[in-house]
């Protein structure tokens, strides 16, 4: 293992936290989004003649669990977590996943759902069905009630509850669909998880602080790229000279 290979190592290291970074820009206007942070580990690289020297190898991204701003909207359907907290929702497999994403509305068969099309579960890990409702609110709890189509104000019914969790950060991982998962099997229903109502959740991605990102990544990337091309004409000088004598 020489050192142009180790060079290579943080150049494509660097590549790897580009992506993520353009894929946090990509989402700064996604509700509820968490932004990703790219993981890396320095591995020593054994042997002669270099025992002391390190290779970059990467180990995935983390997710940053700060808070979004509250941008409220006076929506009846939408909501947002206020503070630690998650959305039960219903995965495209039928698993159990999280979101943030409190932009709810009502699906074409009936489900409440969030505006990705994930249905909103209920205490019981079943999607909550809405019927012909003429108002339809959402309780700090989660409690969803309403007044059912052609009743009288007075003949509110209580439909479901909202699964509100609040797994420990470290157990939850990010699925390629954008959601999160407990690592450790579903998680138990969370009474001090509260929503504020007609709000919405914003992206907690800093752009201003992830183009200052990409721009450094640009001139580490620029200079592992010269190192890698100094190297190699170190390497082809050395061969010739070697070849000379």
């Amino acid at each position: 293992m020489d050192s142009l290979w180790i060079a290579a190592t943080g150049a494509r290291s660097i590549l790897r936290r580009q992506d993520v970074i353009t894929n946090n820009l990509a989402n700064v206007n996604t509700v509820g989004y968490r932004g990703a942070q790219p993981q890396f580990r320095a591995l020593p690289v054994y042997g002669e003649p270099l025992p002391s020297n390190a290779y970059v190898a990467t180990q995935g991204s983390s997710s940053d669990f700060q808070q979004g701003p509250l941008m409220h909207t006076g929506r009846s359907l939408d909501v947002a977590v206020q503070g630690p907290g998650w959305i039960a929702v219903q995965a495209a497999d039928g698993s159990t996943a999280y979101t943030r994403n409190g932009d709810l509305r009502i699906s074409g068969n009936g489900l409440l759902s969030t505006s990705d099309g994930h249905p909103v579960l209920s205490q019981n890990g079943t999607p909550i069905s809405v019927p012909q409702m003429q108002s339809l609110q959402i309780g700090a709890d989660g409690t969803i009630s309403g007044v059912p189509a052609g009743s009288p104000a007075s003949a509110a019914v209580v439909l479901g509850r909202i699964q509100l969790v609040n797994p420990p950060a470290a157990q939850l991982q990010r699925g390629v669909d954008g959601l999160f998962r407990d690592t450790q099997g579903p998680a138990q229903p969370d009474p001090s998880v509260q929503l504020a109502i007609g709000a919405l959740e914003g992206s907690n991605v800093n752009p201003v602080h992830a183009m200052v990102q990409m721009l450094d990544n640009t001139r580490a990337f620029e200079m592992q790229t010269k190192l890698m091309q100094s190297l190699g004409q170190d390497q082809q000088a050395a061969a010739q000279l070697l070849n000379v004598s």
